[in-house]
């Protein structure tokens, strides 16, 4: 049975669903958690106003209709040819391919909607299943980014994985 993933664009209605994934206390490497669900509302909000102004446009992830998850590209704001893909998923459905395939339509609408030539996946060296993500849609690795990685004081590494459009 092939399984059905579709990307749409977050709505405020998704602020408990996404409140509930992110506060998973087994998100080691996914440093955003809205303190509340109303923090959540209010993160949806700005969604309208930073697609109209090309710096992020996010999306609910949906398996088999049911909301597990959320995946987004941010907009390099001096270089907007590059966007920045992250996803987050429930738990509940970890080792499926859901995100593999969620990145994959949203790399479809970076490379043909947004016109991106760039495209760039920065992760925790640790988080070995985002890593393996980035691998099954045919990103590079580019490198190790030191200090990357803000979670509260402290400043970690990261990897950097890319893919460029290519131009026929």
């Amino acid at each position: 049975m092939a399984i059905k993933v579709k990307i749409r664009k977050q709505r405020v209605a998704d602020a408990k669903r996404f409140y509930e994934i992110l506060n998973n206390p087994n998100f080691k490497y996914f440093h955003i958690c809205p303190k509340d669900v109303e923090a959540e509302k209010d993160f949806l909000r700005q969604n309208t106003k930073k697609r109209k102004n090309n710096i992020e446009y996010n999306y609910a992830i949906l398996f088999n209709g049911k909301l597990v998850g959320g995946c987004g590209i941010k907009i390099n704001q001096h270089r907007t040819f590059i966007g920045e893909i992250g996803y987050f998923l429930d738990e509940k459905y970890w080792g499926k391919g859901i995100t593999t395939k969620a990145v994959k339509i949203l790399e479809k609408i970076g490379f043909e909607e947004l016109d991106l030539k760039r495209i760039e996946i920065i992760m925790d060296p640790r988080n070995i299943a985002s890593e393996k993500v980035a691998i099954k849609c045919a990103y590079k690795k580019e490198g190790t980014m030191k200090k990357a990685i803000k979670d509260g004081d402290k400043f970690s590494n990261a990897y950097l994985y890319a893919k460029v459009k290519e131009v026929s």
